[in-house]
């Protein structure tokens, strides 16, 4: 036993999980000279598309391809939750998954696991040996433990996000600026402590790749303007995950994963303004913004993306639809929205899909009652400050889909065939790493 098995604690196969958030795998298949690495893993151990979890957004993804479980068991729906009884809603933050982490599971059994900006995990565990998280934290110094941690990412020049408002720019040069610049102090951290070699599971993820892909992904497809630019960063991404590799000792088994797909975006579809414009909702005064300014005879709301929750008796606080009519009501408003046709005359939604059909668990007490997933090109948004009109565009191009996630593991036993989802990627690690765990503890299967 080595001097690193010593400090790990424990002697065994390791993993490094690197996320590259929201890239489809059409992309790298349809673009193997700009990925060269990520193309070399496929080929020598196992590559290919994904399904995401419904909803596709990072708030819910996330929590489940962390834990192997379903938001009906993690009970993060999305990037704005109600709270139970009440109309008050929260932004779900990582006290607020329900279920068991996998780096929790390396710790509990005596493994060291380093986590990095994973979304959804602020504020850091202290129980883990050393983690920042990503997507809806503050400044590093509040981010990331322990404490010697913090202050070296800092003097790093660690950078938690890109500055998405400067995707909102016509002129995007200043935004792919800063997506390089968070996209090399992210590979700088990351290559630092993959070389410290002391960790078993080493889980950190790219998400400016998300941000690129939201202003920049219609640019891609139709050979716009920032296309070249588009390919370059993307380039650079695939270049720091052969670094990353080329640096990973022989017992590290390396997975690339994604956590949704995407495509070019067409229109927004803004569904409270549907759904106010249909007679499904209606505001108490012509001053509203939130969920709380609904009037008491709403009978349906939406958040983003695509969740709808009928104002139901018993369990919103003012609900005006009874329990018993629950089923009707639900089918009426499932048909009307499978009927929604965009300014082009296409369906807006592929399929509305039913609460019990898509969650289950002890925290499905805030599910939806119903998840739509849209057809390419239409964004399913919601708000509640007024949309004159249903269909808009805005200053993003690029939009989440189900399908078309990617997953990459460098080892040619593992096999990715059709039906594999984003709750596969938790047992499938463990497995790897060959650690024991209990099979029914998680809603996917593992692929090792």
């Amino acid at each position: 036993m080595g001097l690193f098995d010593r400090l790990r604690g424990n002697d065994g196969p390791r993993v490094a999980f690197v996320g590259i958030d929201g890239v489809p795998w059409s992309l790298i298949e349809d673009n193997p000279e700009t990925f060269p690495n990520l193309t070399g893993i496929a080929e020598e151990g196992a590559g290919g598309p994904m399904d995401s979890i419904v909803p596709p957004e990072s708030s819910a993804c996330w929590p489940s391809l962390t834990t192997g479980v379903n938001p009906g068991k993690t009970g993060v729906y999305g990037f704005q939750d109600r709270e139970v009884g009440s109309y008050d809603t929260y932004v779900p933050m990582g006290q607020d998954v329900q279920a068991t982490r996998l780096w929790s599971r390396v710790q509990e059994a005596g493994r060291e696991a380093t986590v990095m900006n994973v979304p959804v995990t602020f504020p850091p565990e202290r129980d883990v040996q050393r983690m920042v998280s990503g997507f809806l934290s503050p400044e590093v110094s509040k981010a990331a433990l322990p404490e010697e941690f913090a202050a070296a990412l800092e003097d790093m020049g660690y950078r938690i996000d890109v500055n998405a408002k400067l995707g909102h720019d016509e002129d995007k040069s200043e935004f792919i600026e800063d997506a390089h610049e968070t996209l090399d102090a992210r590979f700088e951290a990351f290559q630092r402590y993959v070389g410290e070699d002391d960790w078993d599971l080493f889980f950190g993820v790219f998400m400016t790749t998300d941000r690129v892909n939201h202003f920049l992904f219609e640019d891609y497809e139709s050979d716009g303007e920032y296309r070249d630019e588009f390919l370059e960063f993307y380039r650079t991404v695939d270049e720091y995950i052969g670094e990353l590799r080329d640096q990973l000792p022989e017992d590290v088994t390396l997975v690339v994963a994604s956590d949704h797909g995407f495509t070019s975006l067409e229109y927004e579809v803004h569904f409270n303004a549907y759904l106010e414009q249909e007679g499904w909702l209606t505001f108490a005064d012509a001053d509203h913004e939130d969920l709380a300014d609904i009037a008491d005879d709403t009978t349906a709301y939406s958040f983003i993306p695509g969740r709808f929750y009928l104002n139901l008796e018993g369990r919103e606080p003012r609900g005006s639809v009874p329990e018993s009519e629950y089923e009707s009501v639900r089918a009426d408003l499932k048909a009307e929205l499978e009927a929604l046709e965009g300014p082009d005359g296409r369906p807006v939604l592929d399929r509305v899909v039913e609460k019990d059909a898509a969650f289950s668990g002890d925290h499905d007490d805030i599910a939806p009652d119903l998840v739509a997933i849209p057809n390419e090109g239409f964004d399913l948004k919601a708000g509640f400050s007024g949309h004159e009109t249903v269909f808009d565009t805005g200053p993003r191009n690029g939009m989440h889909t189900f399908d078309n996630a990617t997953l990459l593991i460098d080892d040619p036993s593992v096999s990715i065939e059709d039906g594999t989802d984003l709750l596969d990627i938790a047992p499938t690690l463990l497995d790897l790493m060959e650690m024991e765990y209990d099979a029914g503890a998680f809603d996917g299967t593992t692929l090792a």
